[in-house]
């Protein structure tokens, strides 16, 4: 049994730095503060009904400090299509293509839709990183037939260019990142405190986003909520929801969110994401928004949960990385920091 005197002296070993939040008679939220701290962990803030039960930081982590969330950046494509399709801008169905006249030409690239594309399963491969700019996405070749599922950052450069034709047409502020925050962060009251951009000048809408803990939990909060602001849908409620639903190539990734569901998916990735194995142990509804260095974001409407988790990744960790093709090894684990929460606060 974990007791509270052994949470309270890992907290000491790592730095962790609770607020009223986390009271220290919570052991589960010692063990969950404990556990990310003994991995690069900053934060830890665990919600329920909007409320936070366990909030903690560590290893120089701070409430005000905001960090890059990496890929989980690539959770907000999705609701920018979900608000694009209330708007009339688009619908996930139609093809690439029809924004794209550079694709119109090529028989296969014609026929990709935009699902297709934020489901990774277009063909458009190439590395997780970096972000290219816009058009030179748009210019890769396919790597693979339409179908197969590839991690990658083109494919969301891709739906930037798509998006950056679509609001100039309807005559707005090209940006799909400030279309986001007008749309979206803006009502729910959330704060972005950075968005890197490529060397162009494009958003990086793969990589970009740095967020504070309590930031990035009112994004966690909208999406259980389903996409409403005062019991009023300010996305298209229909994208919306398909959001969260896996393809035949890859049952465990959505539209940039990650599920528990069993996949035979090759990639390091998703086998990085180790709640596949445990698809029974775990509530069907949870999705997960995942970047490099462990940043998460669980989302779990069942057990009216949101759940924030923050690491450093510097740039020595990034290097090794990439030299081990892409995966971070630091022994963490989801499911061995997702299960005792929802254990404790799942009720």
């Amino acid at each position: 049994m974990f007791h509270l005197r052994a949470a309270a002296a890992l907290a000491l070993t790592f730095g962790v730095a609770t607020t009223a939040a986390a009271s220290e008679a919570d052991p589960a939220c010692g063990r969950a503060q404990s556990y990310s701290a003994a991995r690069y962990g900053v934060s830890v803030l665990i919600q329920r009904d909007g409320v936070a039960v366990c909030e903690g930081y560590a290893n120089g982590g701070t409430a005000d400090a905001a960090y890059p969330i990496h890929s989980g950046t690539k959770s907000f494509n999705g609701v920018i299509a979900a608000a694009a399709a209330q708007d009339g801008l688009l619908t996930l169905d139609e093809p690439v293509s029809t924004s794209l006249g550079a694709w119109r030409s090529d028989p296969v690239k014609a026929q990709v839709t935009l699902r297709q594309l934020l489901q990774l399963t277009s063909g458009l491969g190439g590395r997780p990183f970096p972000a290219p700019d816009f058009d030179a996405a748009v210019a890769q070749p396919f790597t693979a037939a339409t179908g197969k599922f590839q991690y990658a950052a083109a494919p969301f450069q891709v739906f930037g260019a798509v998006m950056k034709r679509k609001l100039a047409a309807a005559g707005r502020d090209p940006d799909p990142v400030n279309y986001l925050k007008a749309r979206v962060f803006d009502p729910i009251g959330m704060s972005v405190a950075g968005w890197r951009r490529t060397p162009g000048g494009d958003a990086m809408l793969d990589q970009g986003a740095s967020l504070t803990a309590r930031e990035w939990a009112k994004f966690g909060e909208f999406v259980r909520g389903g996409g409403q602001v005062d019991g009023r849908p300010i996305v298209d409620p229909v994208v919306f929801r398909s959001l969260f639903t896996g393809s035949a190539a890859n049952p465990a990734y959505g539209v940039g969110w990650w599920l528990p569901k069993a996949n035979d998916a090759p990639d390091v990735v998703t086998a990085r994401l180790d709640l596949r194995g445990h698809e029974a142990d775990l509530p069907p509804d949870m999705v997960v928004a995942a970047g490099a260095g462990d940043q998460r974001l669980f989302v779990v409407p069942s057990c009216r949960l949101t759940v924030v988790r923050q690491a450093r990744l510097d740039a020595q960790r990034i290097r090794a990385a990439r030299a081990a093709g892409g995966e971070i090894r630091d022994g963490w684990s989801d499911y061995a920091f997702i299960k005792p929460v929802l254990d404790a606060y799942c009720r």
